[in-house]
């Protein structure tokens, strides 16, 4: 074809008349009518569309599902699905140096827990009002809504959704998260909420425990209670120690923040328990207490000034974990 005024003129015209089918196709591809007027257009302007074909295939074929996922709903959500998916299938090939050492601590403590856990890593953190984690095992895996989730550390929240390759869960720090707790050595029975990302306390967790006449001190530690059917928290994997104590005037319940052990900001290796102890564990997966630490003790003479440093003291002082 030479290049010429009128040979212009024609091109021009079949690659509007190109598009303007294309725009009709995605509105209404079942139309008789547009199904006719492909079948001119394609009579008419065949010569020039296999002029061009060469040059645009490789291009059609690239943008080809983009163009034709942006006319339907969800088109974001498909896209966050594949994302997701391909980052569990690159986290399944390879682990970073920390996270074998996150998955060397967490095998002794599911050990000792009796927990049969499926260890998998985070891939994904949610954007939503929710506190979620996306982890790169599901289904397929032995993995269900309402099992409990832990860390090295302690727990960690709850699986609430599974696909066949990945799960989410629902971090203790939630403000619709609340977990049935046991204070040890007490016994004392209660339930910890979190904060939600609006909460105030620097990701504390609020406890309340049944007993009004309870005396909560700090440094208290706080395990899972078990649930009915273990579902969705599994007994004895440690969740905090008490760090401040509010006893407010006229309350039916003693209440406390809790720090709790596992750091639910900065989640790596974690393990999703999907068979429960055939025994309540009780305390023996908590981490020891702090050792108390001596205090050195100042007498004050009665000028006002010290008059040396006795011996050190042993009462303990508070401290978190």
């Amino acid at each position: 074809m030479r290049d010429t005024r009128l040979s212009r003129l024609v091109l021009g015209a079949a690659l509007i008349a190109s598009l303007a089918l294309i725009a009709i196709s995605y509105s209404s591809g079942a139309s008789p009518l547009v199904r006719g007027m492909r079948g001119i257009a394609g009579s008419v302007f065949g010569g020039a569309e296999r002029a061009v074909s060469g040059l645009t295939q490789p291009v059609t074929r690239f943008f080809g599902s983009g163009l034709a996922a942006a006319g339907r709903n969800g088109q974001v959500a498909a896209l966050q699905r594949q994302l997701v998916r391909m980052r569990a299938e690159l986290s399944a090939t390879r682990l970073t140096r920390a996270e074998y050492r996150q998955l060397d601590r967490l095998l002794p403590v599911a050990g000792t827990g009796r927990y049969r856990v499926v260890a998998a890593s985070v891939i994904a953190f949610g954007q939503g009002y929710q506190q979620t984690v996306t982890l790169d095992a599901g289904g397929a895996d032995g993995v269900r809504p309402g099992q409990t989730v832990l860390d090295a550390d302690g727990l960690v929240g709850q699986v609430i959704a599974a696909t066949g390759q990945t799960c989410t869960v629902l971090l203790a720090s939630d403000a619709s998260s609340v977990v049935g707790v046991r204070l040890a050595p007490s016994g004392q029975i209660g339930w910890v909420t979190g904060a939600g990302r609006s909460g105030t306390g620097a990701g504390l967790l609020r406890l309340a425990v049944l007993d009004p006449a309870a005396v909560l001190t700090p440094g208290e530690q706080l395990v899972t209670a078990a649930s009915v059917h273990d579902r969705p928290f599994v007994p004895g994997v440690p969740v905090g120690v008490v760090a401040a104590v509010r006893n407010r005037a006229g309350a039916l319940t003693s209440e406390a923040l809790v720090r709790p052990y596992a750091d639910l900001t900065a989640l790596g290796v974690v393990g999703i328990v999907v068979a429960p102890p055939r025994h309540d564990p009780r305390y023996s997966v908590l981490p020891p207490r702090p050792a108390a630490r001596p205090t050195p003790t100042v007498t004050v003479t009665r000028g006002g000034k010290p008059a040396g440093g006795g011996g050190p003291s042993t009462s303990p002082s508070p401290s978190g974990h």
